[in-house]
């Protein structure tokens, strides 16, 4: 049976505390997963961000079928927390004209269309620059905005097969493997937000803004990490090895007599404490055949064996308390369900419920880095499609009523 953990109404934040992002105004036309989660983060520590959907349907992701409440998935409602969204049909010049009077008023925009989009709206970076020369416009696309790759569509699976990163994952006898999570488009959103801020610090040194590009595929190449830069150095093409990189045989999962752990002792001190002090087997950290990590990977297979049959003789538990009183590196190897409610997450105050206006409250995952001074701002849910539309154009662009029916009469949002 499955076990949800009790979720806490969210800890209000310090009252009167700073925001660091207070007073940007980030026009948002992004969708899916890479774009959303950059300004997501913008939001978080106190952008207002203006998601700005097409009215049939919106951001792909409310759709998905992971799992929903009042119908906004799961996978829309981790992605868009803290944004104010409004709906406009860009296929209508009259829509076209509001985006870019919200434009012109903005520090930052941030767009994931397909390459050329932007353009036959006339709301890419080189048609608005000159009505706001401060702004920051930051393009996220697959493989770039210029070249002859500019108008292939991707996606992160797509980019990890072609960038080498799936040739790494998985294990020596099977095929390469994707990782589980979008793990290229969240690190495409995160380095999206860096270069965001690096281009407003440079604003306020310049005194102008730049347009700034993130592609997935050049994340994924940067993904390989040192695999792919030892390639450079010495023309290995390196292989899958599972859970024990360089066929270390104390790097990896292991059985106890009731569930999987994994250790890490990728040195010889470390090889030294385990053998010695958890396992009670000081011979195998003196003997030639495993003394250090060229022997013991030469012999990785005999030490694996002997390993594992000293593992599944006790429980997890018992193998986990006595390698972290000596500092062994270990860890339960957990479910999604055992990770959201083992205690590691309950002290770090990761989780938490927030209103939402048609679910009641909705889980929430707070963001994974804390600032002392600016801590995030307190979470709004993700918006219902075109929840602000009307707020928005009253406060950012000043419209009264009468203008809103007007363009809502010439189908500028969709049909209402």
């Amino acid at each position: 049976m499955t076990v949800r953990p009790q979720l806490p109404d969210r800890a209000p934040r310090a009252n009167g505390a700073p925001t660091a992002l207070d007073g940007l105004l980030v026009v948002d036309f992004t969708r899916v997963i890479a774009g959303p989660a950059c300004t997501q983060t913008l939001a978080d520590f106190g952008a207002e961000v203006i998601k700005i959907e097409n009215p049939d349907g919106g951001d792909d992701t409310r759709s998905y079928e992971h799992a929903d409440l009042a119908g906004e998935s799961s996978a829309f409602l981790g992605l868009n927390r803290n944004k104010r969204g409004i709906v406009l049909d860009l296929t209508q010049p009259a829509a076209r004209d509001v985006a870019g009077q919200l434009i012109e008023r903005a520090d930052v925009v941030v767009e994931n269309f397909s390459t050329g989009v932007m353009e036959r709206f006339g709301l890419d970076y080189a048609s608005v620059v000159p009505r706001n020369p401060r702004l920051v416009y930051c393009s996220i696309s697959a493989y770039g905005r210029e070249g002859p790759f500019a108008a292939r569509s991707g996606f992160d699976p797509i980019t990890q097969a072609e960038s080498g990163l799936m040739s790494l994952n998985g294990f020596p006898d099977g095929p390469p493997v994707r990782t589980g999570p979008p793990m290229v488009d969240i690190a495409t959103g995160m380095t999206a937000c860096n270069a965001i801020l690096l281009a407003l610090l440079a604003r306020d040194r310049l005194g102008r803004g730049q347009h700034v590009e993130v592609a997935l595929f050049d994340i994924a190449v940067a993904m390989t990490g040192f695999y792919g830069m030892t390639y450079l150095v010495n023309g290995v093409n390196q292989s899958r090895f599972g859970n024990s990189p360089s066929g270390s045989p104390t790097v990896g999962v292991y059985e106890a007599a009731d569930g999987p752990f994994y250790i890490a002792c990728a040195n010889d001190r470390l090889y030294r404490r385990l053998m010695t002090d958890v396992l009670g087997r000081p011979d195998l950290a003196s003997g030639p055949e495993f003394a250090n990590r060229r022997a013991r990977s030469a012999n990785k297979e005999k030490l694996r064996a002997i390993i594992a049959a000293i593992f599944v003789g006790d429980t997890r538990d018992n193998w986990m308390a006595k390698m972290k009183a000596v500092n062994v590196p270990a860890g339960f190897l957990r479910t999604v369900e055992e990770a959201f409610n083992a205690p590691e997450l309950r002290e770090r105050h990761r989780l938490s419920q927030i209103p939402h206006p048609a679910a009641g409250t909705v889980p929430n995952i707070e963001p994974p880095l804390s600032m002392g001074l600016t801590p995030a701002v307190s979470p709004v849910a993700a918006p219902l499609l075109g929840q602000h539309t009307k707020a928005v154009l009253r406060k950012t662009l000043g419209y009264d009523d009468g203008r809103i029916a007007a363009l809502a009469d010439a189908g500028v949002f969709g049909r209402i």
